[in-house]
């Protein structure tokens, strides 16, 4: 299966910068602990393909609206703007 996810590097509020991994889920899950069981093991899959990700979530829609799962800050960075533009695709 194609999983979509985009690989990004952004500025930190700090000054240095973030590695980070958005995954397509396209569907949501009944509860918190599949959705971070699904976000485990797809940012390992995407650390051993070689990515660099210091913080990832999953991207999925929910009553037709965008919702975001994964690190908190990550999370509220994503909520603000983002759009998904997906960069990789990736075999799982």
């Amino acid at each position: 299966m194609q999983i979509n996810l985009a690989h990004l590097r952004e500025r930190s509020t700090s000054g240095g910068w973030v590695n980070f991994a958005v995954f397509d889920a396209r569907a949501s899950f009944n509860c918190d602990s599949e959705n971070g069981k699904l976000l485990a093991q797809l940012t390992t899959k995407a650390q051993m393909a070689g990515y660099k990700v210091d913080q990832s979530a999953l991207a999925y829609s929910e009553n037709g609206q965008l919702k975001f799962y994964g690190s908190r800050k990550l999370v509220d960075y994503l909520t603000r703007s983002w759009c998904p533009r997906w960069t990789h695709t990736m075999t799982v």
